[in-house]
């Protein structure tokens, strides 16, 4: 099985350039033969690959950007769920691979089966454990019995009765000033100045990126509309 990976060499995207390499550098990591389609030099490749990317993986244009990845004819995902794959140690599952012995993916998989196989045993053990040959009454069974003993028992036992104990301090009366919030208040206030602060930069952050991803699929989506005029 030979793993595609369909990539735009002339994009002019620096957010698509970056994605394409972090999968390409992550499957050479891993030692994965994979094959380069190039979608901008080669009109066929972008062809197939908008043909065979599911209907439901395509954004709201139609049109799926790189990086794309296939396992022969088999879509496994974009961008973002390699990623997510990347993230959660089952990358060689995505590409629909078998893990390579001694991998973390491979050990994860081994610890999965493990536990069913002794969460299994173990159901099974418990119950052939069970021996039938032991009557038990219904009464034993439903608890009545024993529930019965223990209203007797308390019926012929009295509990004792705990003294109150006094409280020096409530003699006192009132003698307690309660304590001073000041501090906490003026903590709590630097806490939520901080945490605006905080919001405020990730909320930047959040907005610069996605004007550089959109800049980068606005480039994209012109540069292909110009080789489609071509």
């Amino acid at each position: 099985m030979v793993i595609k990976v369909f990539l735009a060499t002339s994009s002019g995207s620096t957010a698509i350039k970056k994605k394409q390499q972090d999968v390409v550098g992550f499957l050479e990591a891993l030692k994965v033969d994979y094959t380069q389609l190039d979608i901008a030099c080669n009109e066929e490749n972008r062809m197939w690959m908008r043909q065979n990317v599911p209907e439901e993986k395509k954004p709201s244009n139609g049109i799926p950007l790189p990086p794309q990845i296939f396992n022969e004819e088999s879509y496994c995902g974009d961008y973002e769920t390699f990623f997510d794959a990347k993230e959660d140690n089952s990358v060689f599952a995505f590409l629909g691979l078998a893990p390579p012995p001694g991998s973390k993916e491979a050990l994860k998989a081994d610890e999965e089966e493990h536990i069913m196989e002794n969460g299994t045993h173990a159901e099974e053990t418990n119950e052939e454990g069970m021996d039938d040959s032991i009557e038990v009454p219904e009464v034993d069974r439903n608890g009545d019995v024993y529930e019965n003993e223990d209203e007797e028992g308390k019926e012929d036992v009295e509990e004792p009765v705990a003294e109150p104990e006094e409280n020096e301090d409530s003699e006192g009366g009132g003698d307690n000033e309660p304590e001073d919030t000041g501090h906490a208040e003026e903590y709590e206030e630097q806490e939520d100045e901080l945490q605006s602060e905080d919001d405020e930069e990730l909320r930047q952050l959040e907005e610069e990126e996605e004007a550089d991803v959109e800049e980068g699929e606005e480039d994209y989506l012109e540069e292909t509309q110009e080789e489609e005029a071509e």
